[in-house]
């Protein structure tokens, strides 16, 4: 996989302001003091005071606290405009590091294994230039720093504490460093970028017996088993071949023995899809399945689904917006990726729910230096050019509103 990956075959910093290109050591140092010190979601409480002292340090009104432990920056410009938020999460993952760099993670099995420590270096780097240019800066820019994005989730307790208002935000933003692109580049869509995420667990109960005397028993193996395939029947002939979804059972678990047929057996799995219109529809039919196949064997049954995040759906404009910001930044010859998407879910949904705006990715896999391990694999780490990268895009995106 990885040597598959297309390499940048030239970054021009020279596209990025000079004081951008300055920052990038220091980008690098808060984004590995991230790193050293991981912590899980809501529990971001070291993350959260190191970003709460240096908005302090730069004069930045914050409020602390937000849904534990998030935060949110307030910047007010020296003109008129419109309320702009930026949006990064600091949550980590309970994955053992296995790089040996001299950042790796001081917190056992905790690790950053996705990038939000870049992505907070990246807002806290966006931060530090604003306060020190507000005089260039029409309108508001609130910077939302987010708890427990890998679960169980922090954007929803955020939003419904109010951090979308006083003042109301008129668009919101927000990026992911991507290790499935190589760094020179931007993955940028209008409508669906990332997956509704729904999960379900389902226990079976049927009758045990004698692996030899079947006629005496519901086996719940077999009741499994028959499960796990018309699943599969789910997105094969009830969505349309034109949506993308997909339904993966990747927990089985029954039986203590070899000749003993199991009274219990226990299905997990994941849902995916882009369409909001099918929400609900496949959680309907994973029941109707479940359902009938219990009822033909006498076998009953307990299912636990769950909707955890919505499709994260780009709004049009915004992601024309970033688009064509994307295009003044990066000029290689791989440059913007415009349909770029990912089953993978995010809880930035929540927040393009609520206002317009755009969720995007910025290339940071760089192969020829050993950087390409996909996310969330404890090998995982990204080329830190990309931080610089990062924050030219978010700044150029505020001024883009229209800032002299």
């Amino acid at each position: 996989m990885i040597s598959t990956l297309p390499t940048a075959p030239g970054i021009d910093l020279s596209k990025l302001r000079l004081d951008v290109r300055n920052l990038l050591p220091q980008l690098v140092s808060w984004r590995r003091q991230f790193h050293q010190y991981p912590e899980l979601g809501f529990q971001e409480a070291l993350t959260a005071a190191f970003v709460c002292d240096r908005l302090r340090e730069w004069g930045i009104d914050y409020q602390a606290g937000i849904a534990k432990t998030g935060i949110v920056a307030v910047i007010e410009g020296s003109q008129p405009g419109p309320t702009i938020a930026l949006r990064a999460d600091m949550d980590a993952l309970p994955v053992q590091e296995q790089n040996e760099v001299p950042y790796r993670s001081r917190h056992e099995g905790k690790m950053h294994a996705c990038g939000h420590d870049g992505h907070t270096a990246i807002a806290l780097g966006t931060a530090y230039y604003l306060a020190h240019h507000r005089s260039q800066l029409a309108g508001t820019i609130k910077l939302i720093f987010q708890p427990a994005e890998e679960g169980p989730g922090g954007a929803k307790p955020m939003i419904e504490a109010g951090v979308l208002h006083n003042p109301d935000v008129d668009a919101i933003f927000g990026l992911h460093l991507w290790n499935n692109l190589p760094l020179g580049t931007v993955g940028v869509r209008p409508g669906p970028l990332m997956a509704a995420v729904e999960l379900f667990a389902c226990t079976l109960f049927g009758k045990g017996g004698h692996g030899a005397m079947p006629h005496q028993t519901i086996d719940s193996v077999l009741v499994g088993a028959q499960i796990v395939t018309a699943l599969q029947t789910i997105v094969a002939r009830n969505i349309d071949p034109i949506d993308s979804a997909v339904v993966t059972v990747g927990e089985f678990h029954a039986g203590t023995a070899k000749n003993v047929i199991a009274d219990q057996a226990r299905l997990a799995g994941t849902v995916r899809y882009f369409n909001p219109a099918l929400e609900g529809v496949i959680r309907e039919r994973v029941e109707s399945i479940i359902a009938g196949i219990c009822a033909a064997h006498g076998a009953r049954y307990e299912l636990d689904y769950r909707s955890i995040y919505p499709a994260t759906v780009n709004d049009p404009a915004a992601a024309d917006r970033v688009r064509r910001v994307a295009e003044t930044v990066i000029e290689t010859p791989i440059g913007v990726v415009p349909n770029c998407q990912t089953m993978g879910g995010e809880d930035m949904s929540f927040f393009l729910k609520e206002v317009p705006g755009c969720y995007f990715f910025v290339g940071a896999a760089n192969p020829d230096r050993g950087l390409a391990f996909p996310h969330h694999h404890p090998r995982f780490d990204f080329d830190e050019t990309a931080l610089a990268m990062g924050v030219e895009l978010f700044l150029r995106i505020i001024e883009s509103f229209g800032t002299p």
